[in-house]
């Protein structure tokens, strides 16, 4: 097995994978990205993770200017480029919760689907991806592999959708499933919809059809899929403050709220799965090296063998951040999240996974460029390149990016006259 084959791994969080794009952008500046190309055979992702690793795959070919323009895609969104924000669609969707709530076991219930309409984002992606460069790039040798997850609500199960080179491993557990498939922007979509806040999605499966959720909510080991395809080395971006995670400092009997719960929730979802597959993967890797795990009887391409990984996550509380751009969200969304909560800081877990707005995901960039830059000489020696000949250089133009279009207004300085962007 080649050891150069790294893996990249991102799992979701919503608004947080703009930090993701920041690190990827960071990366995509080192020199020798421009003659060795895309250093991530693999790619696998969940959720936001999804979203992220779809659009590298498809411009993987221009490494280096796909990673930019993600950041600048990311710097830009807006909450209406991801969900429906205007009154009526929000008081339709109000009056449907209370009607199923109150009549529904009269009448019939069933009707209220999500919180939020992410109808935009089916929109915004069929736009601007273009998914068929995914297969033209692993063709061309620039990608193995790209698994996203996505959980199965009609089974209980977590399926792994594969697009890669002929041959790939494909591989089935009690409560997984891995199908080899064309990955399309209903798949993203269905691998990034956040359970209750967007609707589920129905794919085509082997055996029929089913609908489909957020990829992180049954992926508990998150590293497994990239690992499998055959990486050595697993490159992840997590999105939970690994330093400066908050603490109960002291005794709060208040009630929790319901936004309060739900944050919990998506924080054990989307943050805790990563965190503990690193632990698991450090501690093997310890009693292997120690020797307390000896395979006399196993051949060689089935044993056990340590895995070198490099994590990059926040040097800030993304939730906090979060609690501080609140006010930018569309007055209509704020209200309706807010009477889920006491207050902003109840809501802050919560918001800091749909708060789409530029100037928090902008920071979010930002942060993520930051942490990455900080850690530039671990990144480089990572990727076993020459440190001398990774120095910083000039981001190249949005012109030559290829895979998905940029509009206009996306450009972190401002209109772009290129509307292309993966």
């Amino acid at each position: 097995m080649d050891k150069n084959v790294i893996g990249l791994v991102m799992t979701g969080g919503g608004a947080r994978g703009a930090y993701q794009a920041g690190v990827l952008k960071r990366v995509g500046e080192l020199k020798r990205i421009d003659s060795h190309g895309n250093p991530f055979l693999l790619i696998g992702g969940s959720s936001a993770g999804a979203v992220n690793g779809s659009a590298l795959a498809a411009g993987c070919d221009d490494f280096a200017s796909a990673t930019r323009v993600l950041a600048e895609m990311w710097a830009g969104l807006k909450p209406s480029d991801i969900f429906r924000c205007d009154f009526v669609t929000q008081a339709q969707n109000s009056l449907t919760w209370i009607m199923d709530l109150s009549f529904g076991g009269i009448t019939g219930g069933g009707h209220a689907r999500s919180l939020l309409d992410a109808t935009p984002l089916r929109h915004f992606l069929g736009r601007h991806l273009d998914c068929d460069r995914i297969q033209t790039n692993i063709k061309r040798g620039h990608l193995n592999a790209l698994a996203i997850s996505a959980t199965n609500f009609n089974s209980g199960k977590s399926y792994l959708f594969i697009q890669g080179a002929k041959g790939h491993q494909t591989w089935q557990r009690v409560r997984l499933v891995t199908v080899s498939t064309k990955i399309t922007v209903d798949h993203i979509c269905a691998s990034a919809a956040i359970p209750m806040i967007f609707e589920p999605v129905q794919l085509e499966i082997p055996r029929g059809s089913a609908f489909f959720g957020d990829g992180c909510a049954r992926l508990q080991q998150p590293l497994s899929p990239v690992i499998r395809l055959g990486a050595e080395r697993v490159f992840a971006i997590g999105v939970r403050c690994g330093n400066k995670e908050q603490v109960e400092v002291s005794a709060d009997e208040t009630r929790p709220s319901l936004a309060q719960v739900m944050g919990v929730l998506f924080n054990v979802m989307f943050l805790d799965h990563l965190a503990t597959d690193i632990e698991h993967l450090e501690r093997l890797n310890h009693l292997l090296e120690s020797g307390h795990i000896v395979q006399p009887d196993v051949e060689e391409g089935e044993k056990i063998r340590p895995l070198k990984t490099l994590v990059i996550t926040p040097s800030v509380n993304l939730s906090d951040l979060a609690g501080e751009h609140q006010k930018d969200m569309p007055s209509m969304i704020r209200y309706f999240v807010s009477a889920l909560g006491r207050d902003s800081d109840s809501c802050s877990d919560l918001m800091s996974y749909l708060l789409f707005t530029s100037k928090y995901t902008r920071e979010l960039v930002e942060i993520g460029y930051h942490d990455a830059e900080e850690r530039i000489d671990e990144i480089e020696d990572f990727l076993q390149w020459d440190k001398a000949e990774n120095k910083k250089v000039e981001p190249v133009t949005a012109n030559g990016a290829k895979g998905m279009r940029l509009p206009p207004d996306l450009g972190a300085n401002g209109p772009r006259n290129s509307d292309r962007f993966l």
